[in-house]
């Protein structure tokens, strides 16, 4: 199944923007594994939970209470667009091309 870069964008999009409670199952992920196509496919929480520790991750000690909301969106629409021309690559390479560590 092959996802088009505007389905992938208004997924990131939409998961962005409802930061909703997270599932309430146990649930292991190992991000290190995980391809952007896994990632693209795994669901709306699992989509926003990965982004949101995208967001503090690469974020490091900087403002470390503080969520911008603008950012956000712009770096999972850029993280989006990588991930949608790049489905084989793991997210956390992904994550380091788009927002550097």
């Amino acid at each position: 199944m092959e996802i088009s870069m505007k389905t992938t964008l208004s997924l990131l999009f939409a998961a962005a923007l409802s930061l909703s409670s997270m599932p309430a199952h146990a649930t292991k992920l190992d991000l290190a594994t995980m391809s952007c196509k896994q990632f693209l496919e795994s669901g709306d929480d699992t989509i926003k939970m990965v982004l949101t520790w995208m967001d503090g991750w690469y974020k490091g000690d900087e403002d470390n209470a503080i969520i911008d909301t603008d950012v956000f969106v712009d770096n999972a629409k850029k993280f989006g667009t990588y991930c949608g021309t790049n489905p084989n690559v793991s997210i956390v390479t992904a994550a380091d091309e788009v927002l550097g560590k």
